[in-house]
């Protein structure tokens, strides 16, 4: 009986997770890097000391300041990498003041992650903002 009761629980923790947090997982989207030294791309990295994990999103704005391409590398639960995978869709042909409005409340809907997950979605809108703030820093420099 205890084997069986074990097996229920697994299924309900997996049951859980949401489709598109486990699609987003499993076949994650925009995987990789850009050249950093390109005036082009912005690069944010955001870590969250409590779980340990770390976030880098990048985006390649074109000369009209819309992000034509956008990457990630995470290091942490499925729910933070299903956040950046997500991000990376969701920034491709917007502005940056577009993508700047992108709300972790926005990921977490859109995701259904439980409360506990909550701070995934906190790390991807950093993410953005970072790389956003990033990428302005570079066009100011020159």
């Amino acid at each position: 009986m205890g084997s069986s009761l074990i097996g229920i629980g697994i299924r309900r923790i997996y049951n859980g997770l949401q489709r598109k947090v486990i699609d987003h997982y499993e076949n994650p989207r925009n995987v990789g890097s850009f050249d950093n030294n390109d005036d082009n791309v912005g690069s944010g990295m955001v870590g969250a000391p409590a779980c340990g994990d770390v976030m880098k999103l990048q985006i390649k704005v074109n000369d009209e300041g819309i992000i034509e391409d956008a990457r990630f590398k995470t290091y942490g639960c499925g729910s933070a990498i299903a956040s950046s995978s997500l991000v990376t869709e969701w920034v491709k042909g917007k502005s940056l003041d577009e993508a700047q409005a992108i709300k972790n409340t926005d990921i977490a809907d859109e995701l259904e992650l439980p409360p506990v997950k909550i701070h995934c979605s906190i790390l991807a809108e950093d993410a953005i903002k970072a790389a956003i703030a990033d990428y302005k820093s570079k066009r100011e420099a020159k």
